[in-house]
Formats: structure tokens, sequence, C-alpha cells
């Protein structure tokens, strides 16, 4: 089993700063379209497949990988995409919360496992330390709430 967490100030210095809103329009965006947030040529294709009310399913292919996600929604809160079918099993959080001094923050964190591998293998081993790395999720989630910023500025968010 893979377990992950990090967690970053939506709002560090010298950097445009994000409302709670507006950080959960990013993130309701990414869970949207995918394509827009990572890196150009790492998602191909992201589809909404279904939508209800505090939920979607898409699918896409990331990193040459078919996936079908069940993303739920808790307003201005959490964005938990569940694998559905794909390389991964287990949920992905994205959670906007404020801390004790009520410094706005956003959290990753997952359970997963990956299908067909032998739990606690060598490939889970080596994608628990590509997650916990400086290019993993701590990574992401910068790389999530720049993009925010930059399509803000755009007047796209």
């Amino acid at each position: 089993m893979i377990y992950s967490t990090a967690t970053v100030p939506v709002n560090p210095e010298n950097e445009l700063p994000l409302t709670r809103a507006q950080a959960w329009a990013g993130l309701v965006l990414k869970a949207r379209d995918a394509r827009l947030f990572l890196p150009p040529g790492l998602c191909t294709r992201c589809e909404v497949v279904e939508e209800g009310r505090d939920h979607i399913v898409r699918e896409a292919t990331i990193g040459g990988k078919d996936l079908r996600e069940i993303i739920a929604f808790e307003h201005e809160t959490k964005v938990s995409f569940f694998q559905a079918s794909g390389p991964r099993e287990g949920v992905i959080v994205n959670e906007l919360f404020g801390d004790a001094d009520g410094v706005l923050q956003l959290r990753f964190y997952c359970y997963l496992g990956l299908r067909g591998k032998a739990p606690g293998g060598a490939e889970e081993q080596a994608e628990q330390a590509l997650m916990d790395s400086d290019q993993g999720y701590r990574a992401a989630l910068l790389s999530t709430l720049k993009r925010t910023r930059e399509l803000l500025a755009a007047g796209r968010l």
C-alpha cells in the first residue's frame, strides 16, 4: 500500500494571493481537465463522461495510461479522485483547509495500490519514493497553484 502526503501554503510570500474560492475553482478545473495543469504532453486526453450534483466521472490518458476516475467534490474543501480503472487503485485527495493560525493550506494525500503488482513490492516502493520526492505530489501542488494564478491573471478562472 502506498501512502503519501504533502501540504503547501496556498499564498506564499511574493505570490498573487488566492482566495479560498479561487483556489477551489482551480481544483475543480483541474478535475475537469487535467491537461490544463499537467506538463505538456503528459495528459493527452481528459473527458468528463458523467456528471452528478457532487461528482463527475472522467476518462483520461495520463503518462500513456488510460484511466477512469470518479471524482467527488466537497464544496471548497476537498476533491477526491477514486481510481475506478487504470494502473492504480485507491484514492487521491486534494484538500483546502485553514491551519491553526487560519492560514489557507493545500494538502495532498493518497492511499493507493498498484493493480496487478505485489503489495509492498518493488513497483509500489518505487511509486512511494517518487510520490515522496521533490518531483512528487508536493511539486504537483505547487504547480497547481501556479497554474491557477496564471489562469486567474488571464481571466480564464
